[in-house]
């Protein structure tokens, strides 16, 4: 039977974005008309928006929050980084339950649609492909990477690359190139994704990681103007962790140098990183890069949505609110305390919207 759903209010629409008054409706998860009447018989009135896309997540980490917080390497460095010997001793069982707290966390935080770096090869991309299989309000994408990146067994690559949407790396600093080489390989034969990490504690293993051509990097904090430019003429897009960033002691107020990604042409979307030292809520996520980065409002929330989308060929469906696409929209109450009396509402749910302002997740 088909469904169908009226939402009414103050939109964010388009790829732009827009801010308009008006209305749109629902048929089958499908958004089939937007329009300017703010008279009408409407099932949820509010601010509608594009949920997130939190674009770089570990969310096998969720078993260990909040450690005392030391230097990179000793925090997530493989083989023997915290992280790593924590993952390697958590039951299943107990792996299983923490990763669905995660996913439930990000639904009701407004994010639809992640992408996983996950850690524990076979075992452990399949641990996270069954968790995600019990939820239905969130969509996830998973790069797998074998247990030991600096030496696979045989066919364990291929394995993941057949399981996951690909397979995604650590720095090129930690892995033989004829594994990097290898696994590119691999991927690319799948048609799948291939992303790695570059450039997070320093620049050494950034030329590297460009010259593998991957469909991603994350990360980037030390990259300079040369760097920028070979990723800008290569139009290869970045994600950027920048609270994470900080948090590990790598980042700073200018790095990684988000303002001159974007003055480049450079497509940089966000994610959250570790959930074991930050939380999956991209709305912090947005106050941070306007407030810290001072990044323009409108970009930011391109950044966190749409930018996303686009790097994981989805944007045709989801990262925006436009006709044809899917309602992948979460509903906030524009009278709550915290958006009320807002005259740029767009603004106002970068700079300040929250969690508890969602009234609505449609999906």
């Amino acid at each position: 039977m088909s469904k169908e759903q009226v939402l009414s209010g103050t939109i964010i629409y388009g790829d732009k974005p827009e801010v308009i008054e008006g209305y749109l409706g629902i048929r089958d998860n499908i958004i089939t008309e937007i329009g300017t009447d703010t008279d009408v018989d409407a099932h949820f009135t509010g601010v509608i928006a594009p949920c997130f896309v939190n674009a770089h997540t570990h969310v096998g980490d969720s078993v260990l929050k909040d450690p005392s917080i030391s230097d990179l390497d000793s925090l997530v460095k493989p083989p023997l980084g915290l992280k790593h010997r924590v993952l390697r001793s958590t039951p299943d069982i107990d792996m299983k339950h923490a990763l669905c707290q995660t996913l439930s966390d990000m639904i009701n935080t407004g994010t639809c649609t992640f992408c996983d770096f996950r850690e524990g090869g076979i075992p452990g991309a399949s641990i996270l492909t069954e968790v995600l299989g019990t939820l239905h309000d969130i969509s996830g994408i998973i790069l797998g990477r074998p247990q030991r990146q600096d030496k696979p067994y045989i066919g364990e690559t291929y394995e993941l690359a057949r399981i996951c949407n690909g397979i995604g790396l650590s720095g090129a600093n930690d892995i033989p190139s004829q594994v990097l080489e290898e696994a590119i390989d691999i991927t690319r034969r799948a048609g799948k994704i291939f992303a790695i990490h570059a450039g997070e504690k320093d620049a050494s293993d950034i030329p590297v990681a460009i010259e593998l051509g991957p469909d991603f990097l994350v990360h980037m904090t030390h990259a300079q103007y040369t760097d920028l430019k070979a990723i800008s003429d290569a139009d290869i897009p970045v994600v950027v962790c920048p609270r994470s960033n900080l948090i590990t002691g790598v980042g700073s107020l200018t790095h990684p140098p988000i303002q001159k990604m974007l003055d480049m042409d450079i497509m940089v979307a966000v994610g959250t990183d570790n959930v074991m030292l930050n939380s999956v809520n991209m709305f912090a996520e947005m106050e941070f890069l306007s407030k810290v980065y001072k990044l323009d409002d409108g970009q930011v929330f391109k950044m966190c949505t749409q930018y996303g989308a686009s790097i994981f060929g989805l944007d045709q469906d989801i990262g925006s609110i436009m006709e044809k696409k899917q309602a992948n929209i979460m509903v906030l109450n524009n009278r709550s305390p915290n958006l009320s009396n807002s005259q740029n509402m767009l603004a106002s749910i970068v700079r300040r919207g929250r969690p508890d302002d969602i009234v609505k997740i449609i999906r």
